[in-house]
């Protein structure tokens, strides 16, 4: 007999609609502000100059984005580049590549520690991981399946945070306790992932309940495979391929929205699991992490709207409906194309793309939708190139492969970007490290309100006209 599913009891009564519509349709009008404000007043909105590069609010020693050079107060776009601690990433993937290792351990430790570690220490740093996967007693009954989420990262979010209670020192700030709460997520979070995925699927979606015990000594590529798949096979390039896709999500600087919340949030002071946990929802924003599950949405809808996958024709056809708002999801954004930062190249997805074709060489049923995704970066890109008048056709960006790697290996579409989180855990870590260590201010950005002063008027003086929702004037224009 199957388990009904969760009822949501609120505990109060529903609100009344027409009264929140009412106070909705206020609210909303009293928070538009012009855009000519922010011209006016030089506000970098996102905190982005007014060429779209970022504005520079921090320093870092963890992670190197690259995509453009400067040269006489002007963006030059190069081909993109990835370092971590100041390695190429491309150098440190064919290093433990053709060494036959996996490397998301090793990069965890270079990102946390600050070197590459030698042959003994990668030993003992796999060996902490591996001790710190069991969940405390209790925790999965009551963390996990005793609430379940319709999101999964939601209750990646909650885990987090819930681990709080089962830490005996969860407010210390200093270096060793952070280090010792970061190898902690880093190691528990695929278990919180997978866990979360699979209480969704039976609570919310009717199928039955797996829950594998996770087998010691593996590591996180493999113990996400063992733990998701029911039979616990996998291959090896399945399990090197989910390992390069967590090493690509390690880092990626200090400006990213999750990255950057969590050394906002951590310049308060406040304990490991409140930062990451606040990274860990930023990251679910479809502007964000979330792309990689826009991605996977819009293929969809290519793949049931394009009849010929091989007619270019037909492809650009629909990509043009799509910008145009007719299509998909009427937004007119191509997701998956495109970068803040890459101008000409994001080596993730280049490196993800080479190593996704090897899997379409062993499983020749993918090749039709590889093509297909190859077919719609390039006429996406150039046609994004075609209307934006940029010199460069717009790259595919990380989130554009990953989606279909994801699918290739089997990953329900709910787990996308619950593991970019996992592969990103020791990136904000480490972060949280630097933002801890010597040099931390509090983040306080301005901003300004372009109200006039008001006066507090009296209740029994208060009419319609008084209670409506002030909305600014235009802009003034100032020289």
């Amino acid at each position: 007999m199957k388990k009904p599913l969760p009822q949501i009891d609120p505990g109060a009564s529903p609100l009344d609609e027409a009264f929140v519509e009412k106070c909705a349709t206020m609210a909303a009008s009293a928070s538009y502000i012009d855009s000519g404000y922010y011209r006016t007043y030089n506000v970098k909105r996102g905190l982005r100059n007014s060429d779209g590069s970022g504005v520079l609010v921090g320093l870092t020693a963890v992670g190197s984005v690259v995509g453009y050079s400067m040269m006489e107060q002007e963006i030059v776009p190069v081909p993109g580049r990835l370092l971590y601690r100041g390695i190429e990433i491309r150098d440190l993937v064919r290093g433990f590549q053709s060494e036959g290792r996996f490397g998301f351990e090793e990069t965890c430790y270079l990102l946390l520690v600050g070197h590459l570690p030698t042959a003994d220490e990668l030993a003992e740093f796999s060996a902490a991981l591996c001790s710190q996967r069991p969940l405390p007693r209790g925790f999965k009954e009551d963390a996990i399946l005793g609430m379940p989420s319709p999101d999964v990262m939601n209750k990646l979010a909650r885990c987090v945070l819930a681990s709080y209670a089962f830490d005996a020192n969860p407010d210390d700030i200093s270096i060793p306790n952070v280090l010792r709460q970061s190898i902690g997520l880093v190691s528990r979070f695929p278990t919180y992932a997978v866990y979360g995925w699979q209480a969704k699927a039976h609570y919310y979606l009717r199928k039955s309940l797996h829950l594998r015990v996770p087998e010691p000594g593996l590591p996180t590529a493999e113990h996400i495979l063992c733990l998701l798949r029911p039979h616990g096979h996998y291959t090896k390039l399945e399990a090197e391929l989910l390992d390069l896709c967590l090493v690509l999500h390690a880092d990626h600087g200090g400006g990213n929205n999750s990255t950057f919340t969590t050394h906002c949030v951590s310049s308060t002071y406040t304990d490991t699991y409140s930062a990451i946990a606040a990274a860990c929802l930023s990251l679910k924003g479809p502007r964000h992490g979330g792309a990689n599950l826009q991605v996977r949405k819009m293929m969809d809808a290519v793949k049931t709207h394009v009849k010929d996958w091989s007619s270019d024709a037909q492809v650009e056809a629909y990509v043009k409906k799509i910008l145009d708002k007719k299509a998909f999801d009427r937004s007119g954004l191509l997701y998956g194309l495109g970068h803040a930062v890459y101008k000409v190249s994001d080596p993730r997805a280049e490196i993800l793309r080479e190593k996704a074709s090897q899997l379409v060489a062993e499983h020749p049923s993918f090749r039709p939708e590889f093509e297909l995704y190859q077919k719609v970066s390039r006429i996406g890109g150039r046609v994004l190139q075609e209307r934006r008048r940029t010199s460069n056709p717009l790259p595919a960006n990380v989130d554009f492969w990953s989606g279909l790697v994801y699918k290739m290996l089997g990953i329900p579409t709910d787990l996308f970007t619950p593991l970019f989180a996992v592969g990103r855990v020791p990136g904000w870590c480490a972060h949280r490290i630097e933002e801890l260590n010597g040099n931390s201010r509090i983040i306080r950005p301005a901003f300004k309100c372009i109200l006039p002063p008001k006066k507090y008027i009296p209740m029994n003086e208060r009419g319609a006209e008084t209670t409506a929702a002030f909305v600014p004037p235009n802009a003034p224009i100032m020289d």
